[in-house]
């Protein structure tokens, strides 16, 4: 046990020079997450099964190649001898095994198996602020011609990213939890004969939530009260 996310096994095969040392990592969190994303699209495929059993001909052909072609659902079906669709057991518990699982490889004999795991662990890290800031901020492409401006643009940019994983930390959620709990949050516009109100949405406990741990006071709950 190297974390509470993180358990790491360390495995050599072979002699001499044809010995190769690997480190197999498991993170409990991840493992737990790739099950439910699992779960999810079973579900979806049932339901989209079941709709296509009421096809015939040509459209029942037509959707079936679809939901083979899809990415996420083709994966888990299999064609049966007499070309019906059916989701295929035997992978589904193959890729169980795999849940919250990676394999890392070293010719460092020097480094510990913490030291390697933890190491990549920091460089996906690194992998991921730099997929934030080109995406999430859209640090890219920059229509800037003068340097000063273009400091700034990525100065910004960089900013935006701490806030970013200080909210991750503090909440231990991740942005995208963050930013689609947030999203929920809408602002109404009521008219009537007495006049407008600009009035937001209840606070879900999941987003009071948030803004205690990140020491935020909820938004007004009324904006405009017009007569």
């Amino acid at each position: 046990m190297v974390k509470d996310n993180l358990k790491v096994k360390e495995i050599v095969v072979g002699d001499g020079e044809r010995r190769k040392r690997y480190i197999l990592c498991y993170n409990p969190a991840e493992a737990k997450k790739d099950k439910e994303g699992r779960e999810h699209t079973i579900s979806r495929l049932e339901a989209e099964l079941a709709s296509i059993k009421q096809l015939k001909g040509a459209p029942h052909k037509k959707a079936a190649c679809c939901l083979r072609s899809n990415k996420s659902m083709g994966r888990y079906l299999k064609q049966k001898s007499d070309g019906t669709l059916a989701i295929d057991k035997a992978k589904i518990r193959k890729e169980e095994r795999l849940d919250g699982k990676f394999l890392l490889s070293t010719s460092d004999d020097t480094l510990s198996s913490e030291d390697v795991a933890l190491g990549y662990k920091q460089l996906l890290e690194v992998e991921r602020g730099f997929k934030d800031l080109k995406h999430t901020l859209e640090l890219r492409p920059v229509y800037h011609r003068k340097e000063e401006r273009i400091r700034a643009h990525i100065t910004l940019c960089f900013l935006a990213l701490l806030c970013i994983r200080v909210a991750e930390v503090e909440t231990k959620k991740t942005w995208r939890c963050i930013k689609t709990e947030l999203n929920r949050m809408h602002l109404g516009e009521f008219k009537g004969p007495a006049g407008k109100v600009l009035q937001r949405t209840e606070t879900t406990p999941a987003q009071r939530e948030i803004f205690t741990a990140l020491k935020i006071k909820e938004p007004p709950k009324f904006f405009e009260i017009t007569p």
